[in-house]
């Protein structure tokens, strides 16, 4: 029996439009996502599709407010015992934010799968329609119930949780380093050889909340010569704040001064702008312990996850455990 699957259009260069034949200097979220279907005939032989198209933007467009809109929709479909399964597509610069943000506030267990492209749909070898058909043959999985949110790209199933872009131009965009893929898409086929263990979807703290906004934070990015005034107009604007520090979430002496000062009346994060490793405690940069690690997160994943921590509490330990766990 074929399975319901909805799509959720939000735009990016997957429903973009340039010059025929081009794969360059085009308008992202042009097209609607019933015209980009009808470039992929073969996908309605995967399921009974059903579209939704909820916005058609740059995903550099999107924000906290279209999060949230993204989330409850998503929740109201997986509450229908007829819809099978879930894709959203997205602009690729920030896919990984909104997936991230998904995995960790989604309140149900259905497949929920996230593609996109990096050449528009007017390009002569687009990417596009390879990708939307493996992400419906992927939300069709059963193996991808309770996995969490997953993404597809060329060829390869990545999770909500780590994926990350690493390429600003290549159809292959997307890794996630050292933890690894969680499989392959072979055609329609579907092939996972691992699974996230990290709290995800119905399992995570956030799952469930009711949430009609989210608190402010900001992220500094820290380098030669950073000015310490960037500290205080953020910690003064914001309800929290992530470093993005060099090496293991470090900075320099005038920053760990000042940031011993802010500590006390704001929650800061250490993150790292390197791509790969881990950010831990550190008894050299943050002695008194005033920062929470963000481990494995990228800045802009710390800062998400601050968001959701300080949605749900205030006290600093309760999110430093937050931060440890998920």
């Amino acid at each position: 029996m074929m399975k319901n699957i909805v799509i959720i259009a939000t735009g990016g260069t997957i429903a973009g439009s340039g010059d025929a034949g081009k794969a360059a200097d085009y308008q992202a979220g042009r097209i609607s996502v019933s015209d980009i279907l009808e470039s992929v005939p073969s996908i309605r032989s995967l399921a009974h599709l059903k579209t939704v198209q909820m916005c058609n933007i740059d995903s550099n467009d999107m924000d906290e407010e279209r999060w949230i809109a993204l989330r409850d929709l998503i929740d109201a479909y997986g509450a229908d015992p007829d819809v099978d399964g879930i894709v959203v597509t997205h602009g690729t610069d920030t896919l990984e934010e909104t997936a991230f943000f998904l995995n960790l506030t989604l309140r149900h267990d259905l497949p929920v799968v996230l593609t996109g492209s990096m050449r528009p749909a007017t390009a002569a070898s687009a990417d596009g329609p390879m990708n939307l058909y493996q992400a419906v043959a992927l939300a069709c999985s059963e193996e991808a119930r309770g996995a969490g949110v997953l993404a597809v790209f060329s060829d390869t199933i990545y999770s909500g949780r780590d994926i990350r872009k690493s390429n600003s131009y290549k159809t292959d965009a997307f890794e996630i380093g050292h933890f690894g893929s969680l499989g392959y898409m072979r055609d329609d086929q579907v092939c996972f050889l691992s699974r996230s263990r990290r709290p995800r979807t119905c399992s995570s703290p956030f799952s469930g909340m009711e949430i009609t906004h989210l608190p402010r934070v900001s992220i500094a990015y820290w380098h030669c010569g950073a000015d310490i005034g960037i500290l205080d107009h953020m910690c003064e604007h914001s309800d929290g704040v992530v470093l993005a520090g060099s090496g293991s979430g470090n900075y320099g002496s005038a920053w760990q001064t000042h940031l011993h000062e802010l500590a006390s009346r704001h929650f800061i994060v250490r993150a790292s702008r390197v791509p790969q490793g881990i950010v831990f405690d550190s008894p050299i940069f943050d002695p008194q312990g005033d920062t929470i690690p963000a481990y494995t997160f990228s800045p802009h994943k710390a800062r998400i996850l601050l968001m959701l921590a300080l949605l749900k509490t205030r006290d600093r330990e309760e999110i430093r455990r937050l931060f440890a766990i998920c």
